[in-house]
């Protein structure tokens, strides 16, 4: 299904993935048009909200009412590096890595699989990653 005002996950903002996604679902909640199902913040460690926040040393419920308050993306980014950590161009890349490629050989995979097929979607063996099968729900 898609979802106007959802970007795919390997949309980059600075330089990093999955945070401008995080940051729409973040708007969409606000505006009540986020539809059921979707992760949204750091109930659950394994979330990827939760995981950029913690990769950014940043704490998802200070930085969620700011963004629902309107601060764009770059300004969330640049809020990330102020009251959080500085990434360098390394971890970024490690961190763009690990998003890019979940689902794909690690212990996700089976998760994959069964939300592929929940979804309709399990004879695409195009679909390797939580990216790619994101990019085809939403599509």
């Amino acid at each position: 299904m898609k979802i106007p005002g959802l970007r795919p996950a390997d949309a980059t903002v600075g330089g990093l993935v999955h945070f401008g996604r995080m940051l729409d679902k973040i708007r969409l909640q606000a505006a009540g048009t986020l539809p059921e199902g979707y992760f949204l913040g750091d109930e659950d460690f394994t979330w990827w909200d939760a995981r950029c926040c913690r990769f950014l040393g940043v704490n998802y419920h200070e930085l969620a009412p700011l963004v629902r308050d309107g601060l764009d993306d770059d300004a969330a980014l640049a809020w990330c590096q102020v009251h959080g950590r500085q990434t360098t161009a390394e971890e970024m890349q490690i961190w763009n890595a690990f998003i890019l490629k979940r689902g794909w050989r690690d212990e996700s995979t089976p998760g994959l699989q069964a939300d592929k097929e929940g979804s309709g979607l399990g004879d695409r063996d195009d679909i390797v990653t939580w990216v790619e099968l994101f990019k085809a729900q939403e599509s």
